[in-house]
Parts: structure tokens; sequence; C-alpha cells
């Protein structure tokens, strides 16, 4: 008789879990902070859209507090790691961009997988990038540019901000869309290299217009094109040419920004935070930083867990044969 009495412990014990996990969920968030980690130091384009996020948040999330926890490193590959190894209650999030789709080919002993150690939440924004020079080449549009680039074969240098930048990434792939070969330039970040564009040192840089419209319109650089499907509506930028009605056809890449959950997190909560995020997503004042900062806010459907999982899958196989065929590590 003992063995039926002691299984029936056990479920008793575990029902009382279950039920002290569902009410949890059901009053989240309870007063606690709700901490967003930036795998990216503070000051820069991901950490200033979390600081709006985290802003827009806080109302449909009950007026609580929500704070950001920033843990650069490796590609953005630490910050992730303590989201993916955080009590999965819904308090300790993550916010990232590209990177959570080439991490794991850029990091080697990657210490967590994007796909199954997280709970996708919701895609943010997307941010276009633009293809820039230095102001000295003799060239005007992008067709004149071109023809700088095939003559010029061998000599010409491409900047970016580190290994696993966004202005990194844009540059591989661009060099692989025209079949071109180039010599990268890493930087300690994004504005070392415009200093160096400027200057000459370097000749060009695929970048965020969060990094060169101010660039741009101080007319320090030269504009040739931006890397969207279609032409951007900002004032500044919009007779700019996309590169695939350049002549570059179908090149496209966005910096987008996505949030996470540790796995695991029960689904009440997840269901909560998802609301939480499209009420954030249609705030006016977070839409008017987004576009200041030269940042698209998501609509369409990777704004559900669904569609934001499926749509980084898909980055990942995009992202992962250039990044190997490059021959290059975040770590």
């Amino acid at each position: 008789m003992k063995k039926p009495l002691a299984l029936a412990a056990i479920a008793i014990a575990a029902m009382g879990t279950m039920s002290a996990v569902s009410a949890q969920a059901q009053d989240f968030p309870s007063g606690k902070s709700i901490t967003i980690v930036v795998p990216f130091a503070a000051g820069g384009p991901t950490d200033r859209v979390a600081r709006d996020l985290a802003e827009a948040l806080r109302k449909p999330l009950g007026g609580g507090t929500v704070i950001i926890d920033n843990v650069p490193g490796a590609g953005s590959s630490i910050g992730a790691a303590k989201v993916a190894r955080a009590t999965p209650d819904g308090y300790t999030l993550l916010l990232n961009h590209i990177a959570m789709a080439t991490v794991p080919s850029l990091v080697r002993n990657l210490p967590f997988k994007v796909e199954s150690d997280f709970e996708y939440l919701g895609i943010v924004n997307d941010v276009p990038m633009t293809l820039i020079s230095k102001p000295s080449i003799p060239a005007t549009n992008y067709k004149e540019l071109t023809t700088w680039i095939a003559s010029n074969k061998g000599r010409i240098n491409i900047g970016n901000a580190g290994v696993g930048s966004a202005s990194h990434l844009c540059g591989l792939l661009y060099q692989s869309a025209t079949k071109t070969e180039m010599t990268a330039v890493p930087y300690k970040g994004t504005a070392p290299a415009i200093t160096d564009l400027i200057g000459g040192q370097i000749d060009l840089l695929c970048d965020q217009t969060t990094n060169t419209t101010p660039q741009i319109q101080a007319q320090k650089v030269k504009a040739f094109a931006v890397t969207t499907p279609h032409r951007l509506t900002l004032p500044l930028l919009k007779d700019l040419p996309t590169l695939d009605e350049a002549g570059l056809k179908n090149f496209q890449v966005t910096i987008w920004h996505g949030l996470y959950a540790p796995k695991g997190t029960p689904a009440p909560v997840l269901k909560k935070l998802n609301d939480a995020l499209k009420v954030a997503l249609k705030d006016p004042d977070f839409i008017k930083r987004e576009e200041l900062l030269g940042a698209v806010v998501a609509t369409d459907g990777r704004i559900e867990p669904a569609g934001h999982k499926q749509f980084v899958v898909g980055e990942i196989a995009k992202w992962t044969p250039i990044i190997k065929a490059a021959g290059v590590y975040a770590d």
C-alpha cells in the first residue's frame, strides 16, 4: 500500500507545483522589474532600440520597471547565453539583432542553440543599410561606382565595425553578390570606421542608416544606394536608389531586431509578453523615435512568435554559407 500512497504524494506535489507556476504566470508581471539584456555596448544602435522599446513596453506591462542590461562580447553570444541560462519566468529577456542568425557560424563552441534555447516573441524593426564611400571617389552614381571598382580590382578596401558587425555582414554579402574581392578593414566600432572613410583611409562602407545618415546629410561621404526592397521614405535618403534597381538584382539586407525569452517560459507569460510587444509596436512615440533612427517598425507576420522564428531560421540559412566561405570568426 505504501507505493500507491507515495505515487499519490508525488502527483499531489506535482499538481501543487503546476498550480504555483500557473498562479505566477497569471500574476505576471507582479511588481518585479523586467530586464532586457542587450548583447552590445551602451550607446550603440541596438542599445538605443532597446531603450526605446523598454519605454514603450512599460504601459502594456502594467506600468512596471523595464531596465536594460548591457552584456557585450563575442559577437553578442555572451549576452545571449546569459538569457538562455536565465530563469524562464519572463523577467529576463533578450533584444538582439541579425546576430541571432550569424553567431552559429561566427562563434565556435557556441554555448546555446539559437533555434531551441529561446522562446521567440516577435520582430521589432528593420534598419536599412546604405552603401557609402570616401568623398574623393570619382563617381556620382552606382553605375559609375561599379566602373571604378572594376578598374581598381585588387586595390579596394572596405571597412567594418568589427567581425560580426552589421557593416561586416553587409560587406561580405556585397562582395559575394558582386563576385569581387576587397580587403576588409575591421575597426573597434562604427565611429572610427566612418572617421577613416571621411579621411580617405578606406574606400567603402556598408552600414546602418542609424550611423550613416548624419554623415550623408553633412556631405562628408558619398552615398550610392540603400539595401532595402523599396526606396526609403526618409526625406534625406528618398532619392537614393535601391541596389536592386541600380543593377544588383535581389540584393536585400536589413539589420532587424527581435525579442526573446528563455526556453521554457510559461505559455501565459509568453502570451502577455507578445501582446505587450504588439501594443508597443503601435505606440506613436516609439514609431517616431525609430523613424529618427532610420528604422522601420515591424507590422507583418514576424511580430508573431511563429513568424519570428520562421524568419530567423531563413536568415540562418542565408548567412551561414556566406560566413563560412569568408572563413571569419568572432571569437
